[in-house]
């Protein structure tokens, strides 16, 4: 069956009726100032042909979209179908969260639709009337309920959501690992639980055209026709409940609560109930060789509590896989082959590696024999399994006394860091001192004491240590304390300098009796009525003598 009938055949199964709509090419003249906008701002990612082949592609994850195939995820048009004009227009001006794809919102919308046809002209589909479908009507959205909600997860279970997804929605599905988009490259799937990071958008109306729709040239298939609409939006109420909101709501500051308790760390998350949870968007490490431009993890909790004698963290993060398995350090150094690898694919340089590290076949490569031998790994490839996950909290070796920190980046010659490290392969803590990535050295002895464990998609990690100890700073209550965080992904090979980190933020440390504004404020209102009183008085006797 060709395309256009499959299009077709599409948009009467899942939208009944639907008349083709007439090719929205423009002008030539907007073509030409659309293709000067693409030279000087797409054309780098995107290929002067279209073709996802810009010389910054082998730095993308995902990679590129390829305009030559029109195939495109966001749309308001069927599964299989070529966007309309104003989806493109729509993607260009909001671009693809949490991807190397930028918003552009300062373009007007006549550069937007200048884009958009040339970008179409990439792909001789959009000139073909069979192969131009309208956009779909979408139902006003039902109100939310718990109830919807619930029913959702039934439909997840059943339309199989839960194999790619997860349990609860953390993208540590099954077959996580495996999928890979039309190209054959690697693609993970969405993490429910961080829904701001969804490529079409947080709210429910965006999911459920996702639902509707699909993705094209992903396996995000389309429910159009498998479901009814009351089912896709139980699902996308289900999603939605995964999550807390369609922002992350970072934050820059991370209170420690007192608690009366010692602290046990065999109790886990419990006993940090009553502290107040911080989010802390993870960047990627692209200063220093080692680089790691997208980080699997987009973000990490952060909570802290003390008792009388100690200060602990709990650090949670998600992660599709837990790599217990290998080992991991923040001194290993990455080899220059192996950044090169990405730079060079199809150059003779070392063959290219997928988003997970492993070094990825050519192109017209045929394809492995599933039931041979496993193929030892290309130059500058590591091998499967050999790093672990991990994490380390970065603390000052000394409490800064002006607004100048250590380098982020493992400290400098001036300011070094305090090093909180956890191999998760092993579950124990080392401590390092650091004054810069390439001198850091382990310390002899650790004071800090860790608890790690990994369940449906996140990894959960305790450390503690006293509040006070001769090699480190002190958290004194009312002092603030600054604070760093990095997470190693070893199914993605990162060790040493290729991980995912956090910019420094500010850990507060409550005292333990807060006193209330309340008295004070009070107080001094009535200091200042009586001073008033006694003025007006003073003015008044004045007056009359």
């Amino acid at each position: 069956m060709t395309r256009a009938l499959l299009v077709m055949a599409g948009a009467l199964l899942v939208f009944g009726p639907a008349g083709a709509a007439a090719p929205d090419l423009g002008s030539d003249a907007q073509r030409q100032a659309g293709a000067k906008l693409y030279g000087k701002y797409c054309s780098q990612c995107h290929g002067d042909h279209g073709d996802g082949a810009g010389y910054a592609a082998q730095h993308l994850k995902p990679r590129p979209r390829n305009f030559t195939t029109g195939k495109f995820k966001i749309r308001t048009t069927g599964s299989g179908a070529l966007p309309s004009t104003e989806d493109l227009m729509h993607v260009i001006r909001r671009g693809m969260p949490y991807t190397s794809m930028p918003p552009w919102p300062d373009f007007t919308d006549d550069e937007l639709k200048e884009l958009a046809y040339y970008v179409k002209s990439f792909s001789p589909d959009f000139a073909k009337p069979d192969f131009n479908v309208a956009p779909l009507e979408f139902p006003k959205p039902p109100k939310y309920t718990k109830e919807s909600a619930a029913a959702g997860r039934k439909v997840y279970e059943d339309t199989g959501c839960i194999n790619c997804h997860g349990d609860l929605g953390r993208g540590d599905g099954p077959s996580a690992r495996t999928l890979v988009d039309d190209w054959g490259f690697p693609i993970k799937p969405a993490d429910f639980t961080q829904r701001w990071t969804f490529r079409g958008g947080p709210t429910r109306e965006d999911i459920f055209r996702t639902m509707t729709t699909g993705l094209n040239g992903t396996p995000m298939p389309a429910f159009g026709d498998a479901l009814k609409p009351e089912e896709r939006w139980a699902i996308t109420d289900y999603m939605v409940s995964l999550g807390d909101g369609d922002e992350p709501g970072y934050a820059t500051l991370i209170t420690a609560k007192h608690v009366d308790e010692a602290i046990d760390l065999a109790k886990g998350a419990a006993a940090f109930a009553a502290a107040p949870v911080a989010r802390l968007p993870i960047v990627g490490q692209i200063m220093e060789p080692g680089r790691e431009f997208h980080p699997p993890a987009a973000s990490v909790l952060v909570q802290a509590i003390y008792d009388a004698t100690d200060v602990a963290f709990l650090v949670r993060w998600n992660d599709m896989s837990a790599e217990t398995k290998g080992s991991n350090s923040p001194a290993l150094v990455v080899p220059v082959a192996e950044e090169e690898a990405q730079e060079g694919a199809g150059s003779g340089a070392p063959a290219e590696t997928d988003e997970w590290g492993e070094a990825k076949p050519e192109a017209n490569a045929a394809p492995a024999d599933p039931w041979g031998e496993a193929a030892a790994p290309a130059a500058g490839a590591a091998a499967p399994g050999a790093f672990s996950d991990a994490v380390a909290i970065q603390l000052p070796l000394q409490l800064p006394t002006g607004p100048r920190k250590p380098y982020f980046l493992f400290g400098d010659v001036v300011n070094g860091v305090d090093l909180w490290f956890v191999d998760l392969a092993r579950g124990s803590t080392d401590q390092y001192s650091a004054k810069g990535s390439g001198a850091i050295a382990a310390l002899d002895a650790s004071d800090v004491t860790s608890f790690a464990h990994y369940d449906k998609g996140e990894w959960s990690v305790i450390f503690k240590r006293g509040l006070t100890t001769p090699g480190g700073v002190p958290f004194n209550p009312g002092s603030f304390v600054p604070i760093a965080l990095s997470v190693w992904d070893g199914g993605s090979h990162e060790r040493g300098n290729k991980r995912g980190l956090t910019l420094w933020s500010s850990l507060y440390v409550e005292p333990q009796v807060v006193v209330s504004a309340k008295g004070p404020a009070i107080k001094t209102g009535l200091l200042v009525f009586g001073l008033e009183i006694l003025v007006i008085f003073w003015v008044r006797r004045k007056q009359t003598t």
